[in-house]
């Protein structure tokens, strides 16, 4: 006589996550903070985008845990290529830049979540358990602010100047921040010197800004007052067994 399973001796499966973040104490804490979880398994690690989708045709994860800015393209940028590939596969992203300003753009990217930094790994956690319900996570604040922004009358939706920027003319606003020539944007966004003209175009007009030193102004003070170091999340130290599992 075959006996049969019961749904209660099924094998327990743990959620596995791919953490993505080119800072790698800042990646440690993260994987040592989900391998905590009981239920819960870092499967793999990536320090740049490209990594990342290698990482996830291969290891298949459940979620994926991402910084906003790595070393080969833009945060958003990824969120749109894993929507395109793996269509479906959530991603929370935990970044350091400001959440009013980014959750929005996240959202559209196709990302499920945005958590800053400075909250901790026990705000990570929360926010992956409320991704895997099916729900999106973000900071009762922010949530407040989209419904507000949702709700408002056509036209009279509030937000910073640089909301009306599209996320390519914000990578070109950010680069040039970041001290880099035309020349160098394009060769970094795969596009002709001539497009990257084009976007600074639009950014000086949406922005209000009339000439180019003016431009590089504004854009070095943005640079500046995104990049405001986060504190790093305290973690316990574990074993190397333990963060140099797989899946």
């Amino acid at each position: 006589m075959v006996s049969k399973t019961k749904p209660s001796d099924a094998p327990f499966v743990k959620k596995k996550m791919l953490v993505v973040d080119d800072h790698p104490m800042m990646r440690l804490g993260q994987v040592e903070a989900i391998n905590r979880e009981p239920d819960f398994m870092v499967c793999g690690q990536a320090g740049t985008a490209r990594e990342a989708m290698e990482s996830i045709a291969h290891l298949k994860p459940d979620l994926v845990v991402t910084d906003m800015t790595l070393p080969d393209k833009n945060g958003l940028e990824l969120l749109k290529d894993i929507q395109a590939l793996h269509p479906g596969l959530p991603t929370l992203v935990v970044s350091m830049h400001e959440e009013t300003f980014y959750a929005p753009r996240v959202l559209r990217a196709g990302g499920r979540g945005y958590v800053m930094k400075s909250e901790g790994p026990e705000k990570v956690i929360a926010a992956i358990r409320t991704i895997l319900k099916g729900q999106i996570a973000l900071s009762p604040s922010m949530s407040g602010q989209l419904l507000e922004t949702f709700s408002a009358p056509a036209g009279k939706a509030g937000g910073t100047p640089e909301s009306r920027l599209t996320d390519r003319e914000l990578e070109v606003l950010r680069f040039a921040g970041e001290g880099w020539a035309t020349e160098e944007i394009a060769h970094k966004l795969h596009l002709s010197t001539k497009t990257v003209d084009v976007h600074r175009g639009k950014i000086k007009e949406k922005l209000g800004l009339k000439t180019t030193p003016e431009f590089l102004r504004y854009a070095i003070r943005w640079v500046q007052a995104q990049d405001k170091p986060a504190p790093f999340p305290t973690m316990p130290i574990v074993s190397s067994k333990q963060t140099s599992r797989r899946c």
